[in-house]
């Protein structure tokens, strides 16, 4: 047996002891241990399979067609870490041949963390067999038809991501109807450009970047296929003689250029239409299969490009909401203040799977007395409402904190009490300090916690601890509570670094052992300058599976100009 990581040797026994083909995947499907007998089943080396996602690589249908992800049992079992078991699957062996398969999932213990799923497979028939493609164009069935619209839609509305979309459509139609696919797009300002120009080879799909990129202007007057259906007219059939005459315009050109180099010798163009504008154009053709594009085609051409262009409209339409409210977030975070005595740097980033927009927030601003204010806070909420009431909470503090010279605990005071009349806030979470120099030349820092994950403070050395004094409870609880006050030295190189819990939070793991990655983390680039520190501090520590926003606020005491240098 062979595994990422080296599994426990216990494992591995355990795996060759079985009488049947065994692998263990991790939480998101990829292999991570393999059994001999399963090699030998799937034609594969164990180094061939260990580290590959089990589905892409294996799961198919019994065309020999990749299983669509959200119609996948076996799948859903292991993401989901529930068991199930069946039959009538195919895995597609390392000689191209399919496998008939029964088949069991079971999360298992293993001493690994997070716990792996066990898929144990046997041969469901008497030998391997070579994948029959289904016919292509106007030979497939009226259920293979059927299948085929109920794929497009399942797939290219189970995702927002326009690129990721368009890659599907791709995968859905080549080789299955044609050996070429070109999808040419109409941007924010009619501007067009060839997205994809894919080809089917040796069972996969090509895509050639020498034929993708921008695109001539759609000339009104042409009558030629793909400036009609970029104009959202009618799809029209084409080939190599479409273009032989003279070109009437920029599209030609490229199109004549597109037929020479693909070979292609039918074709057939189709609008992606919405019902508000169009989109682009699906271009479909043939070079290695012998059929030619028929009247017959256009029917299941033109529904397949009405149920792209849907979802396409959708993701585009998602994609223009999340940048509209990501610049209202980013034109919500304040410019940091120039001080003497200190440098300091802020950091943040979005949701990666919500509408780009959260309550997550920092502030750093000049108090009267010459102290420097500094705030990070977090509003529960992951839309445009959490973002206003982020917006009012920073005022609000602002407000108390530049019209009163008071310590933080009791600006914070105020303000809790002032979120249950004035803001439209249910909880939020904040730590508010104010950082002041003495006359001895040293920096404090005096601040208040009201149920944040608590201040980090690395030395210049490499010393780093959480400042966990101070701590009350959240915004919106309690709002006659005291609350206290904490104080701490900062001594000359230091490095203060307020954020919140989007940066150290992870489904798969504790809140303890995220403040421990990060004090590491930090403790670790502690010499970097400060920009550095900050990029290499978020890249490092945010998990890959955090879905919340992060903002982060680094300052920086001034270095002893004493002390000696290294």
């Amino acid at each position: 047996m062979t595994g990422a990581g080296g599994p426990q040797d216990a494992v591995g026994r355990a795996l060759e002891a079985l009488g049947t083909g065994a692998y263990l995947t991790d939480e998101r499907g990829a292999i991570i241990a393999v059994n001999a007998r399963a090699a030998q089943l799937l034609a594969r080396t164990a180094a061939g399979l260990v580290g590959q996602d089990a589905h892409d690589l294996l799961h198919r249908n019994s065309c020999g067609e990749p299983v669509p992800r959200a119609q996948c049992r076996i799948r859903q079992s292991v993401l989901g870490g529930h068991a199930d078991q069946g039959r009538g699957e195919w895995f597609e062996r390392g000689d191209g041949t399919l496998l008939p398969v029964a088949w069991m999932t079971t999360p298992c213990d293993t001493g690994l963390r997070p716990s792996p799923t066990l898929v144990l497979f046997h041969s469901a028939g008497n030998s391997a067999r070579p994948a029959q493609r289904p016919p292509a164009g106007g030979r497939l069935t009226e259920l293979e038809r059927l299948t085929l619209l109920a794929e497009t839609t399942t797939l290219l509305t189970s995702t927002l991501d326009i690129q990721e979309a368009l890659r599907r459509l791709v995968h859905l139609v080549v080789p299955r109807l044609a050996d070429w696919a070109v999808i040419d797009l109409i941007g924010e300002r009619d501007e067009v450009s060839r997205f994809a120009v894919a080809h089917a080879e040796a069972g996969t799909v090509v895509f050639r970047e020498d034929l993708q990129g921008p695109m001539p202007p759609v000339p009104q007057e042409s009558r030629m296929p793909l400036s009609r259906a970029l104009r959202g007219v009618a799809s029209s059939f084409a080939g190599p003689e479409t273009y032989q005459g003279p070109p009437d315009s920029g599209i030609a050109v490229e199109q004549r250029r597109l037929f020479e180099a693909t070979g292609m010798h039918s074709a057939i163009v189709v609008p992606l239409r919405s019902l508000h504008e169009v989109l682009g154009a699906l271009t479909l053709g043939r070079a290695d299969q012998p059929e030619r594009f028929t009247t017959a085609d256009t029917t299941l051409l033109e529904d397949i490009a009405r149920r792209a262009s849907f979802a396409l409209e959708n993701a585009r339409l998602y994609q223009r909401q999340r940048k509209v409210a990501e610049t209202m977030q980013r034109h919500l975070l304040p410019k940091l203040p120039r001080t003497s005595g200190k440098t300091m740097t802020a950091r943040y980033l979005p949701a990666p799977d919500d509408s780009q927009v959260g309550g997550d927030w920092y502030d750093a601003f000049t108090l009267k007395d010459g102290a420097t204010a500094l705030a990070v806070g977090d509003v529960v909420g992951h839309d445009l409402d959490a973002a206003a009431g982020m917006s009012q909470l920073r005022n609000m503090l602002r407000a108390y904190a530049l019209s009163q010279q008071q310590p933080p605990s009791k600006i914070v005071e105020w303000l809790d009490q002032a979120t249950r009349d004035i803001a439209e806030v249910s909880m939020a979470t904040l730590v508010f300090a104010r950082m002041t120099h003495t006359d001895a030349g040293r920096c404090e820092l005096s601040w208040t916690n009201a149920g944040h994950p608590p201040p980090l403070l690395v030395s210049r050395d490499g010393m780093a601890h959480y400042l966990t004094d101070g701590h009350g409870v959240l915004l919106g609880i309690a709002p006659e509570q005291v609350r206290p006050d904490a104080t701490a030295e900062l001594p000359p190189g230091a490095t203060l670094v307020l954020y919140t819990d989007g940066l150290i939070e992870s489904p798969g793991h504790s809140l303890d052992e995220g403040l421990e990655r990060l004090r590491r983390h930090a403790a670790s680039l502690a010499h970097r300058p400060l920009e550095s520190f900050a990029d290499e501090l978020l890249a490092r520590s945010r998990p890959r599976d955090n879905d919340d926003d992060v903002a982060m606020l680094a300052v920086r005491n001034a270095p002893d100009p004493t002390a000696p240098v290294g």
